[in-house]
C-alpha cells in the first residue's frame, strides 16, 4: 500500500502470545466481512508522576471484545465528516491518514475518522474535545452546543491503524488518536471543573451500558487488565512514544497491525 513501510512480523516485534492472541478478539465467523471505519481516543492524564490512561470495559455480552478494557471508541457514522469543527486536523496526520484511505481517499473521509474519535468519547464518558465557539449554539451534536463548544480536531494525534483479522462477526479499521485530560472541557454538571475527577464520570448518565467501569490507570495497571493484544501493543507503542516526546508534538511513524497473507505484521504509515 501507497505510504507504508513493512516492518517484521508481529511475533517478531511483540510478544509471541500477542500475535497468536490477535485472532481473538471476539465471536469467529467463516463469511467475509468487510472492516468498518472506526476510531478510538487514547486519552493521557499527564499531570501526576506517570501518564494514566482512560479505559473502560466492554458489556459481557457484547460480541466483540467482551468484558475487556477498551479505550473509548466505536464505528464511525455517515455524519461524522460533515460536523463542524473550531479547528482542523494538524496537517501532519491528515496527510497520513489520507495516505492510508487509499482510492477513496478523502479530506472529509479522513476528517471523519478523527471526529468519530471526538463524538464517541463525549457520548461514552461525557466529556469534550473542544473549543469555546459563537457558532456552537447551532450544533447537531447536543452536549457541544449546550456548553457553547465546537470539537476540536487540532487537539488529536494520530498515534495507531489496526484492522481486525478476518474470521470475526464484527471487524474494524480502526485508527487510534491520542489527546490530554489538560485540553479536555468538562460538561458533566456533577464533575465541576475538574476532568480528573474521574467518579463523575463512573456514575453519570453518560457511561453507556457498553462501557463501563471507566478509570484512569497508569501503563503498568493496564496491563494487568483484561485487554485485547491489539490494546496491549498500541499502549506498548504509546508508553514508548510518551518517553521519547512528552507532548506528542513531533512528527513520527504511525504503526499499522493488519494480518497480511496469514501473518500479522506491523507496517509504518
Amino acid at each position: 500500500m501507497s505510504g507504508h513501510k513493512t516492518d517484521h512480523a508481529l511475533q517478531d516485534m511483540h510478544r509471541p502470545d500477542d500475535a497468536a492472541a490477535l485472532s481473538n478478539q471476539g465471536t469467529a465467523t467463516s463469511r467475509i466481512i468487510r472492516p468498518r471505519d472506526a476510531a478510538s481516543l487514547i486519552l493521557i492524564d499527564r499531570n501526576g508522576n506517570e501518564p494514566r490512561i482512560l479505559m473502560g470495559r466492554r458489556a459481557r455480552a457484547m460480541h466483540f471484545m467482551p468484558d475487556m478494557f477498551v479505550f473509548p471508541g466505536g464505528g464511525t457514522e455517515a455524519q461524522d465528516g460533515r460536523i463542524n469543527a473550531a479547528n482542523s486536523l494538524r496537517p501532519q496526520d491528515e496527510a497520513k491518514l489520507l495516505a492510508g484511505l487509499g482510492k477513496r481517499a478523502s479530506t472529509q473521509r479522513a476528517r471523519a475518522l478523527a471526529m468519530t474519535a471526538i463524538r464517541e468519547t463525549y457520548e461514552e464518558t461525557g466529556l469534550l474535545l473542544g473549543t469555546p465557539h459563537d457558532d456552537a449554539q447551532t450544533h447537531p451534536w447536543t452536549g457541544f452546543a449546550r456548553s457553547n463548544h465546537l470539537p476540536d480536531l487540532s487537539q488529536l494525534r494520530y498515534v495507531a491503524r489496526a484492522i481486525t483479522p478476518p474470521g470475526h462477526v464484527r471487524r474494524y479499521d480502526a485508527r487510534f488518536f491520542a489527546s490530554f485530560l489538560d485540553e479536555i472541557s468538562p460538561e458533566l454538571p456533577a464533575r465541576n471543573s475538574n476532568p480528573a475527577d474521574i467518579s463523575a464520570i463512573e456514575s453519570s448518565a453518560y457511561n453507556e451500558p457498553e462501557l463501563s467501569d471507566l478509570k484512569f490507570v497508569s501503563f503498568s495497571e493496564a496491563f494487568n487488565l483484561n485487554i485485547a493484544a491489539i490494546t496491549r501493543i498500541i499502549l506498548r507503542d504509546i508508553e514508548k512514544l510518551l518517553l521519547e516526546d512528552r507532548d506528542l508534538s513531533s512528527i513520527y511513524p504511525v504503526p499499522f497491525y493488519r494480518k497480511r497473507h496469514g501473518r500479522h505484521v506491523r507496517e509504518v504509515i
